[in-house]
């Protein structure tokens, strides 16, 4: 059983299973979609700290829905202190709830600019980025860290993996979010949760009990879910690749939790919430622009299908609304 809220500093989230920031998925209409089948708290696309100082108004990826989105949390990347520094301001101006930095990103271009993950290869530049964003945006907001097991699977890698570990709480992190893969292993091989249950003990140990710790890895099944959460002892799941096209997760791993059971969906009831995914995708890019942004998510939601390969092909084919009209028409 889940126990009753998460606590990410002054942030109260009565289910502890949230939506994980997603580059080119977690936007405003797939958060809409995740909070439809109770997840609570979610957070937006990655956005380099350069674009959310260069823009001159709320674009796409800065877009929330004041009435029924918060708490929000936005995800920052980028490789200099000043630069986190103003985005983080810029976004706690914009409103969103929460600030997380990524220092987890494998992606090689990300790498290659000293962003996303080569800072877990670079300790006294990711404390620094920590301390200075926590010392200029104000002390209500809360700051978070998405880390990697670290840069790769050498001594040196774990010596600086609990440097930035032990150094971020102390620099005033409420909460970690912990894939339990290398940078270097971007996605490949499995997430390593007995070493997120050592992380979880070793901040107990050291008497960080209270700052939050989130799992994240290979986290596709209620099953799943549930048993890498009671091992681990985290105090929370980051659901990110498994929900992407199966917003069902967060609504299962909750039935599973309390009735040992739970539903799929049916083919009546995934043709319903992929044709409302697509209208709010299309009031928020525009029909045209949706057409296309959702063929990302119909190769995924088409997972969940028999005749999912064929279908998959259908869904690429897609470039108007009455294209996807049809595929819903033939297929569900």
């Amino acid at each position: 059983m889940f126990p009753a809220v998460l606590r990410l500093g002054n942030l109260v989230i009565d289910y502890p299973v949230i939506q994980a920031a997603l580059s080119g998925y977690s936007d405003a209409p797939m958060r809409k979609i995740a909070r439809r089948f109770g997840c609570r708290f979610a957070l937006c696309e990655v956005m380099l700290d350069q674009f959310v100082i260069a823009v001159s108004k709320r674009k796409a990826r800065l877009y929330f829905a004041d009435t029924d989105e918060h708490p929000i949390g936005a995800q920052l990347m980028g490789s200099e202190a000043e630069q986190f520094v103003k985005a983080a301001q810029r976004l706690v101006n914009e409103g969103f709830d929460l600030i997380d930095l990524n220092f987890a990103c494998p992606v090689k271009k990300v790498l290659g600019r000293k962003r996303g993950g080569y800072l877990m290869s670079d300790p006294n530049t990711a404390l620094n980025i920590i301390e200075a964003v926590r010392s200029n945006i104000p002390a209500a907001v809360p700051l978070t860290v998405k880390l990697r097991k670290g840069f790769d699977d050498t001594p040196q890698s774990r010596d600086n993996f609990f440097r930035i570990l032990d150094g971020a709480v102390e620099r005033g992190v409420c909460a970690v979010t912990l894939h339990a893969r290398t940078v270097r292993q971007r996605y490949e091989g499995t997430s390593d949760w007995a070493f997120v249950k050592e992380v979880r003990e070793h901040l107990t140990a050291n008497g960080y009990a209270g700052v939050a710790l989130i799992g994240s890895g290979d986290l596709f099944t209620a099953a799943d879910c549930l048993q890498r959460y009671t091992e681990s002892g985290v105090n929370a799941l980051a659901l990110a690749r498994g929900v992407i096209g199966n917003p069902w997760l967060f609504a299962q791993l909750r039935s599973f939790a309390e009735t040992g059971t739970y539903c799929l969906p049916s083919l009546t009831e995934q043709r319903d919430v992929i044709a409302a995914h697509f209208r709010l995708s299309a009031e928020h890019y525009g029909e045209r622009r949706a057409a296309t942004t959702m063929r990302a998510f119909g190769v995924r939601y088409c997972m969940l299908h028999p005749e999912a390969e064929t279908l998959r092909q259908e869904f690429v084919r897609c470039k108007t609304a009455a294209d996807w009209q049809r595929v819903l028409d033939n297929w569900y």
